[in-house]
């Protein structure tokens, strides 16, 4: 049975994400919450604490640790979320690319800023999803904020840092410094998308997004987003460190992603 329907292959591919209703099965989801608490109690060296000093609640972020928890392994690559990606993308063999978890704590003041995903990572190309799976209720005042079609407008921006929202750099060709908010609303209508437990909020890397803090949120917010992308995808290099920060090991600028770092999933 078809988890995505052609009405939401059509809103992914021109709002730039679409909202898929209570398609994980309740094993996948107690599989994806044990492989966070994995996570939680034993971080990979690329983990972070967004949280400022003297801030309430805790922004904690990991990635890439799919070969050392099973449980994002079997969630990545069978199931329910390569069917959704391989649908969305129009593919029968979508590449996994990482997986990111994303935990705040009840009271956590910190947001995720404004940004697109795609200046962060070291690929190129148009053929790609992010499904963001929540294992907690993500009522309208925490959940994710999308620019409407912000994917299609040709323009890229400098990543900012999330600790502080400050860019990597002041300049690079191709790139642009983000934008003000007042620039902002000119790109398109801001869609608010709650979601619970069972629901993909699937989005392109290049669909401008944000999330409040969880201040007067009295429950934890967990979410991984499992990352995914087709056949036009290659590798490369970016003027500052990507995240997440792959080594090259041998790839070049315009290579495919064939290695075992991100495996094709045959559906």
């Amino acid at each position: 049975m078809a988890l995505v329907n052609a009405t939401d292959i059509e809103s992914f591919k021109t709002d730039g994400f679409v909202v898929l209703h209570d398609v994980l099965s309740a094993h996948t989801l107690e599989t994806l919450q044990q492989g966070v608490e994995k996570n939680l109690s034993s971080p990979s060296h690329w983990a972070n604490d967004y949280t400022p000093e003297n801030s309430s609640g805790r922004f904690f972020d990991d990635y890439v640790s799919w070969q050392r928890i099973m449980e994002f392994k079997e969630a990545a690559l069978r199931h329910e979320l390569p069917r959704i990606a391989g649908e969305l993308m129009s593919t029968s063999s979508p590449r996994f690319f990482h997986e990111h978890v994303l935990v705040k704590e009840p009271g956590t003041a910190t947001p995720t800023p404004w940004h697109h995903d795609d200046p962060y990572y070291g690929v190129e190309g148009m053929n790609n999803v992010s499904l963001w799976v929540p294992l907690d209720s993500v009522p309208t005042p925490i959940a994710l904020r999308f620019i409407r079609g912000s994917h299609l407008v040709p323009r890229r921006f400098i990543p900012n840092r999330f600790v502080d929202d400050s860019p990597y750099t002041s300049a690079a060709p191709g790139f642009e410094l983000f934008p003000s908010a007042e620039q902002l609303e000119e790109l398109g209508d801001t869609v608010v998308c709650p979601a619970e437990p069972g629901d993909v909020v699937a989005f392109h890397f290049r669909t401008l997004h944000s999330a409040p803090g969880t201040t007067n949120h009295a429950s934890r917010r967990r979410v991984i987003s499992f990352r995914y992308v087709g056949d036009d995808v290659r590798w490369a290099s970016r003027p500052w460190k990507t995240s997440p920060p792959f080594e090259p090991q041998g790839l070049n600028d315009g290579d495919g992603l064939d290695e075992t770092r991100f495996p094709i999933i045959a559906l």
